[in-house]
């Protein structure tokens, strides 16, 4: 069976259990909102689309010439890090993007919040297989070719990177970069003068954390609501009536957001390892990300940057002009809930779900929850499957190296390498299982499948 086709028919039957009342993907109103209308311009073309392997390397253009129909789709999906739509086995379009009127093909939330775990998509999960950068280098090249005309993101990613490893990317910058074009009221401003960036790579949190977070972000500052997730539409074609028309469709997309549940772990677990781990987990880690269960308590808690030692320059990517934009900006205009302007770190997560969110930290950099609870055992750069999922360490399926390989030259090979060494990408800290014996990050590590 095709590998394309395999993950659509397990994931339809996995999908209806991440959904609130028990709601299929396709049965929620936000869900259809995100696949069939389109908030951005397009991207690129139909025309574009079939012509894009045109632009790949000759082996890759070998093998696609070769292929069948539905091997060139899950060639030009695996490429690009896109996934089947789940229950739409016969859609030639992937869960990250929809279709204009004129048959264009727009990108939606899916892009970093719809991923695949273990080879089941699951809406909501983050995409760790997104490759933006390699999507619209290849966009780019192939537009140019053919003598049509570049886009926004086709200039836009010439200046502001779309992230450097398969599986993150920079948006947080992305919003930086389009809110330094409008003011409060979310009017165009085209010759305002740019704010400063500091670029780096994110991994996108898992959506259905959601609810249990009074704040969003890695920095928890923004108030939840569902005028936050609007921010990525500050396109020059969307102005204030746009967003006045496009808000009752985000009060939906929030509401879907809101009703996902984590899914639950699919394989074996040694129940009563993890009633022992529940014990350690209680003693080492709630005071941080919360309870799980009936009484379940989340603290929403910001931990220091000194005291949890990650990678910093997230951190400092967003500073008070970014804050106070937020603040008194249309997105936070009818919130009842103050930004927070001064944080101090990074917000420790809800882990509902947590199996099925690696990479972990905020920047994606370690490939396991066993190597969380083994910080001095992390890989250097790490290189992970397509599909493979590691049972016994809880996480992604990787190889592990202390360098890139250096024959991996291209870009587009190297984007398959997380090299921890390079700027934003560090994967230190959070070293506070370290005093632990090997038995109780066993039984730990067992605990977490169950959350």
């Amino acid at each position: 069976m095709n590998r394309v086709f395999l993950f659509v028919s397990i994931s339809m039957g996995l999908v209806s259990t991440i959904f609130a009342g028990g709601k299929s993907a396709p049965a929620h109103e936000g869900y259809r909102l995100l696949l069939d209308r389109g908030y951005l311009p397009a991207d690129f073309s139909q025309e574009v689309w079939e012509n894009l392997w045109r632009v790949w390397g000759p082996e890759d253009r070998k093998k696609y010439e070769a292929a069948s129909p539905a091997q060139k789709q899950a060639m030009k999906f695996e490429r690009y890090g896109f996934q089947p739509r789940p229950n739409e086995p016969d859609s030639d379009r992937p869960l990250q993007y929809t279709r204009n009127d004129a048959g264009g093909w727009v990108m939606n939330c899916f892009t970093c919040h719809g991923g695949k775990v273990n080879g089941v998509v699951i809406p909501g999960a983050p995409n760790s297989h997104i490759a933006l950068q390699t999507l619209i280098d290849d966009v780019r090249l192939s537009k140019l070719s053919m003598g049509n005309e570049l886009t926004h993101m086709d200039v836009g990613s010439l200046m502001v990177p779309l992230g450097t490893t398969r599986g993150t990317t920079n948006a947080v910058i992305f919003g930086v970069a389009l809110a330094s074009f409008r003011d409060a009221d979310l009017n165009y401003r085209p010759n305002s003068p740019p704010r400063p960036m500091i670029h780096h790579d994110l991994d996108a949190p898992a959506w259905w954390i959601v609810k249990r977070k009074s704040h969003l972000y890695a920095d928890g500052f923004a108030p939840r609501s569902h005028r936050s997730l609007m921010q990525f539409l500050m396109v020059p074609e969307n102005g204030p009536k746009q967003f006045a028309d496009f808000e009752p469709d985000f009060q939906k997309i929030y509401d879907y957001i809101m009703s996902l549940e984590a899914p639950k772990y699919p394989f074996a677990i040694n129940q009563s390892l993890a009633a022992e781990g529940e014990k350690v987990f209680g003693r080492n880690c709630a005071e941080c990300h919360g309870t799980y269960g009936k009484e379940a308590e989340y603290p929403n808690r910001v931990v220091a940057l000194d005291e949890i030692g990650t990678d910093p320059v997230r951190y400092r990517a967003l500073g008070p002009l970014a804050y106070e934009f937020y603040d008194r900006s249309w997105f936070n205009r009818a919130s009842t809930v103050p930004v927070n302007k001064s944080p101090e770190g990074y917000v420790a997560p809800p882990l509902d779900g947590i199996w099925a969110s690696a990479p972990y930290l905020h920047n994606g950099s370690v490939p396991t929850l066993w190597h969380m609870l083994h910080s001095d055992r992390r890989p250097v750069v790490w290189k992970r499957s397509e599909d493979g999922y590691d049972q016994e360490r809880v996480g992604l399926e990787v190889e592990e190296f202390s360098s890139v390989p250096s024959d991996v030259t291209a870009p587009v090979d190297r984007r398959y390498y997380y090299d921890t060494t390079r700027r934003s990408k560090s994967a230190a800290g959070h070293q506070f299982p370290d005093p632990l014996s090997e038995d109780q990050k066993r039984a730990l590590l067992e605990y977490l499948k169950t959350l």
